[in-house]
C-alpha cells in the first residue's frame, strides 16, 4: 500500500483521487497553478506544491516540476487522472526511471494506444473495422483539405494525444475547414502539449458503448461493466 501520492491533476479530477486517499488511508500531494492555490482539491490535500503559472504547458504540463514535487514531498506514487500527462508516455517513463510508481498503463501501452493515429493503425491491422479518416497524423492544411474531399463532409479533426473531448471540431462545410483545423492544432497544444491531429468522418449519430478493464501488475484483472457514453460531452 502506497503511503503518500501526488496527484498531478486539478478540478474534479483531483478531488476524486483525494477522496480516495483518503479511505484508503493514503495521504495526498496536490500540485497547482497559481490560479489554482484556493481551489478545493488543494485546500483538501495533506500537502500542497504549486508547479507554475497558470498556463498548463507551464504547470500541469512541466514534467520536471511535477517530478520535483513528488520528490521533495517524498511522495511513492503519482496518480495523473486523466488529461494532461495521462497519456504521455515521456511522463510515464520520467516517473518511472526516478523511482516513483506510476498509477496508470505502462509507456509501451500508451505509445501503443494513447496515440490516437498509432491506436487507429494497430486496430486496422488486427482487422478491427474503423471509421474512414486521415492515413495517420495531418501533416498540413492541404492535406486535410483533400482528406476531407475524400471522405465527404461532416467530418471532425481531433487531436492525436487528445482525451475529453479537447482538441475537436467538427466541421460541415469546405468553408469551416481551416479555422477548425487551425482552432483543433491550438486546443491540442494547450491541453496536451501535442498539437498533432488527424480526421475522421463525422458519425451524427453514433451509440458509444464503453466496457472498462481494470488490471494490476500482478496478474489481476476486472471488468466494470458496460457504459453507454453517448450523451457525454464535447464529441467524447
Amino acid at each position: 500500500m502506497f503511503k503518500k501520492v501526488l496527484i498531478a491533476n486539478r478540478g474534479e479530477i483531483a478531488l476524486r483521487i483525494h477522496r480516495a486517499c483518503k479511505e484508503l488511508g493514503i495521504k495526498s500531494v496536490a500540485v497547482h497553478s497559481t490560479a489554482d492555490a484556493n481551489s478545493m482539491a488543494v485546500r483538501l490535500a495533506d500537502e500542497s506544491v504549486c508547479i507554475g503559472p497558470p498556463s498548463s504547458k507551464e504547470s500541469y504540463l512541466n514534467i520536471p516540476s511535477i517530478i520535483s514535487a513528488a520528490t521533495v514531498t517524498g511522495a511513492d506514487a503519482i496518480h495523473p487522472g486523466y488529461g494532461f500527462l495521462s497519456e504521455n508516455s515521456k511522463f510515464i517513463s520520467a516517473v518511472e526511471e526516478h523511482g516513483f510508481t506510476m498509477i496508470g498503463p505502462k509507456a509501451e501501452h500508451v505509445d501503443m494506444m494513447g496515440d490516437k493515429a498509432v491506436a487507429k493503425e494497430t486496430m486496422k491491422k488486427l482487422g478491427v473495422p474503423v471509421v474512414p479518416g486521415s492515413e495517420g497524423v495531418l501533416e498540413s492544411f492541404e492535406e486535410a483539405k483533400t482528406t476531407a474531399e475524400e471522405i465527404e463532409y461532416p467530418i471532425i479533426i481531433k487531436a492525436v494525444s487528445g482525451g475529453g473531448g479537447r482538441g475537436m471540431k467538427v466541421v460541415h462545410e469546405p468553408s469551416g475547414l481551416e479555422e477548425a483545423y487551425r482552432t483543433a492544432r491550438r486546443e491540442a497544444e494547450v491541453n496536451f502539449g501535442d498539437d498533432r491531429v488527424y480526421m475522421e468522418k463525422f458519425l451524427t449519430t453514433p451509440r458509444h458503448i464503453e466496457i472498462q478493464v481494470f488490471g494490476d501488475k500482478h496478474g489481476n484483472a476486472i471488468h466494470l461493466g458496460e457504459r453507454d457514453c453517448s450523451i457525454q460531452r464535447r464529441h467524447q
